[in-house]
Formats: structure tokens, sequence, C-alpha cells
């Protein structure tokens, strides 16, 4: 069984009134990418604040290598590489001594790996952090947490700013760090960032962990889109269990089919001589979609 990175137990977490954190439960082991998704207020970056030590949890617990987040927040942080979605900077220095005062932080700096990062990122070092665009305040944040011997690496909408090209090289560097066999905990918006990424997703809705599993276990949840034509009209479509959303179309019907109703469906459908069959899994956004019970983008 490999470590764990961080685990919370029936973490609460209250202001006033509201309660911005609901009894949640998470485990993040070493070499594994976690996944957690949902929309603005749903309770991802008061998690994380938690898990950093900058508020503590009203009630359950949080902890990251076994420490308490809250308690041995110190001693946690020099072995984790955070960056949130909105990065402020010190605007009198430049970006890479930005980069080598948190490099500093967490041991010695690693002048080849810096060089590398900066060059992938496509980041001038020299220029005062006050110039930057939001972009290039990310890519600080990126390089100082790639270019740290962390263990665990805590990203709270990474990418936020970033090209696609750049987002790119995001992915490559985090799939790095999960073949070192550190843990990564990705709060993410983009839902084809963490399709590819994450080897477990949790889906966060006000404040409770609806679903949290692999993207495998998560699918049984939504259907499959199926497009069919045939020689011969189809028949009995209709009153078939876990069907829906059947409509013709030139020359056959596409439709929608429960995960567990394929195999019967598909016997059916053969029965009328099948000429073209294609069929879509769900998308890590139709899980997101139908948890949310919105249409169109996120």
């Amino acid at each position: 069984m490999p470590a764990l990175s961080l685990e919370t137990v029936k973490l609460t977490k209250r202001f006033g009134r509201f309660t911005a954190l609901n009894g949640i439960d998470l485990k993040v082991n070493e070499g594994e990418v976690f996944g957690y998704i949902g929309p603005n207020g749903a309770g991802k970056t008061t998690t994380i604040r938690v898990l950093l030590g900058i508020i503590q949890a009203s009630e359950g617990s949080a902890q990251v290598f076994g420490m308490d987040a809250w308690k041995d927040a110190v001693e946690i942080h020099k072995r984790v590489a955070y960056v949130p979605g909105d990065v402020s900077l010190w605007p009198n220095l430049t970006g890479g001594e930005v980069i080598d005062l948190f490099v500093s932080l967490r041991g010695k700096l690693d002048r080849t790996r810096r060089e590398k990062l900066l060059k992938m990122f496509d980041l001038d070092p020299s220029k005062k952090c006050r110039s930057y665009s939001k972009g290039n305040r990310q890519k600080v944040a990126l390089v100082a947490a790639f270019a740290s011997d962390a263990d665990l690496y805590i990203l709270d909408e990474p990418t936020s700013g970033l090209d696609p090209i750049m987002g790119q090289v995001f992915q490559e560097y985090v799939l790095e760090q999960k073949n070192n066999g550190k843990g990564i905990f990705l709060s993410s918006h983009i839902l084809s960032e963490v399709e590819r990424l994450c080897d477990r997703v949790g889906i966060i809705r006000d404040g409770k962990l609806v679903e949290t599993g692999t993207l495998s276990q998560l699918r049984h949840l939504t259907r499959f889109s199926m497009s069919v034509e045939t020689e011969n009209p189809i028949e009995g479509l209709e009153g078939m269990r876990g069907v829906y959303g059947i409509s013709s179309e030139r020359g056959g019907v596409s439709f929608q089919v429960d995960s567990a109703e394929i195999g019967s469906v598909v016997a059916h459908i053969s029965r009328f001589k099948v000429v073209k069959l294609e069929s879509m899994p769900p998308t890590l956004e139709d899980l997101f979609m139908r948890h949310y019970n919105v249409r169109g983008g996120t």
C-alpha cells in the first residue's frame, strides 16, 4: 500500500451559520494525482486553505504526511509546493528572485532544473513582477513549485491565465512528479486537464463530497451516446430499459444508454443488420454536468 500524502476525516468548516465544508473524507496517496472538481463556492479553496493550515477546521481532522494540518503547518510547508489560481507577487522583485526565494524555503536550488523550467515555460526571470501579465505571474509560481524538492503539490486552478501550449507543459511536469512518487492534489475547472492527469476524482457540491473514485468507477453514473445505422428499421428500442433520448437520423437513430444496459441494447439492434455503430463513453464533463443539473459550459 502506498503511503498517504494527505487525509481528511469528516472535515467540517463553518463560517458563522454558513457551512463551507460538511464532513469531507479525502485520501491522496504518494504517486497519485487526485482531481478535485466543483464550481466556485463549492468548497474547493476552503479545503485547500485547511490543508495548508491557513484556517482551522471546525470539526473533523486534516492531516498531511501524518501531521496535523493546523498544529504542524510550519513543518508541513517545508515539504509542500502550493500554486494558487491568482498569484500575487512582490512588485519590486524580479521573477527569478521570487523563484529563488520560494525554492530556498524547501532546500537547495537545482540551477539546471530551474533553467530548464524557465525555458519550457518561456519565462523571462529578469523582469520585475509588476510588469508580468497574469499568465506570467502564474508561470513564476509553477516554475517555483516544480523546481522545488517537494513531496506534495497542492494546485488550485494552477493553469489559470495560461495558453494551451503552456497548459501542455504544465501537464508534462505534473506527470513527471507523479512518476517520481509525489502526491498531487489538483483543483481545476478544466475538465479535460483533470481527465488526462488524474488517477482519481472527487466531485464537491455545496461543501459535500458527492462522489469520489477513478474515472472508470464514476462513469457508471452517466450514459453512453450511441449512433446506429442498420439495413432494416430498428423496432422496439423505445421500450428498452436504460435507453433515453432516441432521435431519428439519416439512415439510423441516435440515443443514450446506461452503461449497465449496453450489452442488451447492442444484442437487440444487431438483429436489424448493423451497418454502422458509433459509441462514445461519458466524459468527466458529463459527470460534472449531471451532478450540477446544468446544461452548457462550466
